[in-house]
């Protein structure tokens, strides 16, 4: 058999002409002159695998209601399978869910109740924030640490005060942690469940970055750790394969959470899209070559980056991140903090301090760090899924901020 050849670099096939012409968030929010490297959308074409189910599928005029999760939960447990060693996806107990955040709020709704407390590591995706208290739920916060890894003694402190507000807690990790990319060792998510059973804590892990771990850093699927069995993830093709337009997300339970998932209502299946679905499952049963080819390209990317910053933007903290398309940069050392600014969470487009100076004097857009809770301040996060154009271009406009 003559050996498949290695995929083209999906970041570096579409010249920012073609990408001006879409349609979605990323590149219609800002005006023209703005490079956009905010939200996380990737600036890549769809798989082919996954443009030829969905093709194949509006030219059969198959446009009808999802027929389910069999297959979309099959597909994921041999990407398991594969990419992690894991064989623990059961299809017996995984659930069809619109998204990954709406699925996390119909879990919380399984194991808390309105008033429950929900313990996040801060500084955190913004959507944990807004969800969970829509939601009814209160937050608690566990600092992460300096190094923007879990702080574990900080943990079991917000576990013990979660515990005192409320009998029931649930405690939602990101995993790898968005916005620093820090991938949580089976250690560290051992002592986690460790932690969570010792104070009674419902673990839901948010595993939407996991299939975008490099070769070099290891993902560990939190349910595959011991004591992790009456926890719940919540994951999607959605971010390793630039699907977030094509809703369906898997919920899939631990044998002692499988009770729990039971009694989630019958319309929250009724979310996700078909195509969503054919075009997730597609993914996880085909994407691998293109998923491979993309994380080569992000590897770049991220040593590119750091060589940028260390040439135009000397003073400002990067610690590369061992997974995602994100990279958490610390920009306190330019004195760009808005006097008035916050630090907590915000709305996912609000700007303050670094972010709205890289918008306003150098037409970049970044995430702005405080809405992403507690110690964001200071901080931008840079979605480095780009062409090495693109972000060169960006990166030396940023550098403007320092000159005046």
């Amino acid at each position: 058999m003559t050996p498949r050849s290695a995929a083209a670099n999906p970041l570096e096939q579409l010249t920012i002409e073609q990408l001006r012409l879409r349609t979605s968030m990323k590149w219609q929010v800002h005006p023209a002159d703005v490079l956009p490297l905010w939200v996380a959308e990737m600036d890549v074409p769809l798989a082919e695998p996954i443009a030829e189910a969905l093709n194949t599928a509006v030219a059969r005029g198959d446009t009808g209601y999802p027929t389910g999760v069999r297959a979309y939960a099959e597909a994921l447990s041999g990407f398991a399978a594969r990419r992690w060693g894991w064989d623990g996806v059961a299809v017996q107990r995984t659930a069809l869910v619109p998204d990954v955040m709406l699925g996390i709020v119909e879990v919380l709704k399984l194991v808390t109740a309105p008033g429950d407390v929900v313990v996040v590591n801060a500084p955190v995706y913004p959507p944990f924030y807004a969800f969970v208290t829509h939601a009814g739920r209160r937050i608690v916060e566990a600092r992460l640490g300096d190094d923007g890894r879990i702080d574990l003694q900080a943990l079991d402190a917000a576990f013990g005060t979660a515990a005192r507000m409320s009998d029931r807690v649930a405690y939602l990790v990101c995993s790898p942690h968005n916005p620093t990319g820090a991938v949580h060792s089976a250690e560290e998510l051992a002592r986690i469940a460790e932690l969570a059973r010792d104070h009674r804590v419902r673990v839901i892990s948010d595993e939407i970055h996991g299939p975008l771990v490099p070769a070099g850093s290891s993902f560990t699927p939190y349910l595959s750790v011991a004591g992790a069995e009456d926890a719940f993830a919540v994951t999607s093709a959605s971010k390793a394969w630039n699907l977030a337009g094509l809703k369906a997300g898997l919920v899939v339970a631990g044998p002692e959470a499988a009770a729990d998932l039971d009694r989630m209502p019958e319309e929250v299946g009724h979310g996700p899209s078909h195509l969503g679905v054919i075009a997730h499952t597609a993914a996880f049963n085909e994407g691998d070559a293109w998923l491979d080819a993309l994380l080569a390209g992000l590897s770049a990317n991220r040593d590119l980056l750091g060589q940028l910053l260390a040439e135009h933007l000397p003073l400002v903290g990067y610690t590369p991140p061992q997974g995602t398309y994100l990279a958490w940069l610390d920009c306190r050392r330019l004195g760009l903090d808005d006097p008035g600014s916050s630090d907590g969470p915000g709305i996912v487009s609000e700007l303050a301090g670094p972010a709205k100076a890289f918008l306003d004097r150098s037409r970049v857009a970044l995430s702005s760090g405080h809405v992403f809770g507690s110690g964001g301040a200071g901080h931008v996060r840079l979605n480095f899924a780009t062409s090495r154009a693109i972000l060169t271009e960006a990166v030396t406009r940023m550098s403007a901020v320092s000159r005046g």
